[in-house]
């Protein structure tokens, strides 16, 4: 126990996935196998180690050990990668924390970010003029390039890109038994002055890489329109033991072989670095339909807006978070439809629609020079307000500030006077959730709260609790309060630690604070008691708290004005 309380300390999670097959869970006879019998370890009893990893929570599996369970239980900080991503982590690992709020749940969020001197092209980092795009004056600088020079470059980089497409393309051709007689058209595939979507990732089925053939003949139409042609360039690796992912890839392949858009779509096998490297700069859109939420993340959208492309994309992962209606387009999601094939089909003509009626025609709109003016103002704009957000450097910023930082001097204090607190965190988790149980709220009171209440006026909340065998120095005794909906639920409740007021006969004791209302409007309040101690991260990382058994402080009727 002393010796998981000083790992704890020290131990940030981060969690990657929302989906549960990325998880992985072994048997629980293979871990006891690997860390009982001969293999056990003095102190490591092998029930304790199953403990780590069991799903004993309802609905959990008790025949598989889950590594993102131990992972939760071993660190006493965690994270998703992504603000949205964060909120389905705590709904994930919910049963964790039994009968806490989704929002309560101490898994926060670090969106990733990616390393631009990797990504970005160099003739985009020398529109930076020699500053750092480590920081928004570089992003800036980048931003404000003329529109002749900023249009050029883009050009550049999409012939680029042509080129290498081209070359692959060819090898791929090769590969699957064509002569050099047969490929003259390859010379002809892809053009520099035409609108380039891209596509490249993973191909897990969630991410979708064949939504965009839901309707082939739209598509089609799409691809070859004589006034706002469309092309494509698609590329990705489906993992080895992924045969429905191998059968995505097969679909693409069979309608991009087509003759009559062989020339405007095609598919890059063999996906890699260096391929990448010219694939993001040369688009001008990026594309990505996962299945919401199931992308944590993803950064490849990333890599292509610090190259000035615009990203098309369903509102997940980071571009959730980051799409503000000028740096892109957010592809409508059908949620809360449970046929998957009705919501794909509404998805993928969505995402024709925008495509049709949104992209091509600000990119093809010419000024009297011939160059797109709504198209630039969106690349600027991208670049000016992603450029500084999706870098790998603001990622490390936030992960040191907020995680590294406090783990570490947790860890420092954890080890300290011969791990003092650590044997005493451990000791004293054993007696608290033996006496846990033992705590009531009797009775909740406030005064000042009426029909009537002006923002700015102090209300006093007072809770006599029970503590049967703790102490006040256990426990935080906290007011819960704010908006409340037309049900009387608490919209996003601020959390005030209470004040120790008076003891009484039988261990029960006033706790009282004034609470400010800071807004006109509904207000709620209650009252919750949580484990307190100087080794905590977070009052909710035991999974404790008690909270009244009745509703207890409120107005359900009447503005508090």
């Amino acid at each position: 126990d002393e010796a998981l309380e000083v790992v704890r300390a020290g131990t940030v999670f981060t969690t990657h996935t929302p989906v549960p097959a990325g998880i992985d869970r072994f048997p629980v006879d293979l871990i006891a196998q690997h860390f009982g019998g001969d293999n056990a370890s003095a102190g490591v009893p092998v029930d304790r180690v199953l403990e780590l990893g069991a799903e004993s929570f309802p609905g959990g599996d008790p025949a598989v050990f889950n590594m993102a369970v131990m992972g939760q239980r071993l660190a006493q900080r965690a994270n998703g990668v992504s603000l949205l991503h964060g909120e389905v982590s705590r709904g994930m690992f919910g049963g964790l924390w039994p009968g806490f709020d989704s929002a309560d749940v101490p898994i926060t969020s670090v969106t990733n970010g990616v390393h631009a001197p990797t990504w970005v092209a160099r003739s985009v980092l020398e529109l930076a003029n020699g500053a750092s795009v480590d920081i928004a004056e570089g992003w800036e600088a980048i931003a404000s390039a003329p529109d002749d020079r900023l249009w050029g470059i883009k050009r550049a980089l999409r012939e680029d890109l042509v080129r290498m497409a081209r070359r692959r393309l060819r090898e791929s051709w090769v590969n699957r038994g064509a002569s050099d007689a047969e490929l003259g058209w390859i010379d002809s595939v892809l053009d520099p002055d035409i609108l380039t979507i891209g596509f490249a990732r993973r191909v897990p089925s969630y991410k979708r890489l064949t939504l965009m053939l839901r309707d082939p003949a739209r598509l089609r139409q799409l691809l070859t329109d004589p006034d706002r042609p469309v092309q494509l360039v698609v590329a990705g690796k489906a993992h080895p033991a992924d045969d429905g992912g191998k059968r995505l890839i097969q679909q693409l392949v069979a309608f991009a072989d087509d003759e009559e858009v062989r020339h405007r779509i095609v598919f890059l096998p063999d996906y890699d670095i260096s391929m990448a490297t010219t694939l993001y700069p040369g688009c001008d859109v990026w594309l990505n339909n996962p299945i919401r939420p199931l992308e944590a993340s993803g950064t490849s959208g990333m890599k292509a807006a610090l190259n000035g492309a615009l990203n098309l994309s369903i509102l997940d992962g980071w571009w959730d978070e980051w799409y503000d209606g000028e740096n892109g387009w957010a592809i409508p999601t059908a949620d809360g439809i449970d046929d998957a094939e009705r919501r794909d089909d509404l998805e993928a003509e969505a995402l024709y629609s925008l495509i049709e009626n949104s992209v091509a025609p600000a990119f093809y709109a010419r000024d009297e020079r011939g160059l797109p003016p709504r198209w630039l103002a969106m690349v600027r704009h991208t670049l000016r307000i992603l450029g500084p957000k999706v870098l790998a450097s603001r990622m490390l910023r936030e992960y040191v500030m907020r995680l590294y930082v406090p783990a570490s001097l947790s860890e420092r204090a954890a080890e300290a006077g011969d791990y003092a607190i650590a044997r005493d965190l451990a000791g004293w988790k054993k007696s608290l959730r033996a006496a846990w149980a033992g705590i009531r709220i009797e009775h909740v009171e406030a005064d000042g709260v009426g029909d009537a209440v002006m923002q700015g006026t102090p209300i006093t909340v007072r809770a006599y609790v029970a503590l049967g065998e703790l102490t006040p120095d256990d426990v935080d005794v906290q007011v819960v309060c704010g908006r409340v909906d037309a049900d009387d639920r608490l919209i996003e409740p601020a959390h005030v630690s209470m004040d120790v007021a008076d003891g009484f006969a039988g261990n029960r004791w006033q706790f009282s604070k004034v609470v400010d209302l800071d807004r006109n409007g509904p207000f709620g309040y209650t009252v919750r008691v949580m484990p307190k101690h100087a080794g905590l991260a977070a009052a909710e990382e035991l999974g404790l708290q008690t909270v009244p058994s009745l509703h207890v402080g409120g107005m359900s009727d009447g503005d508090l004005r």
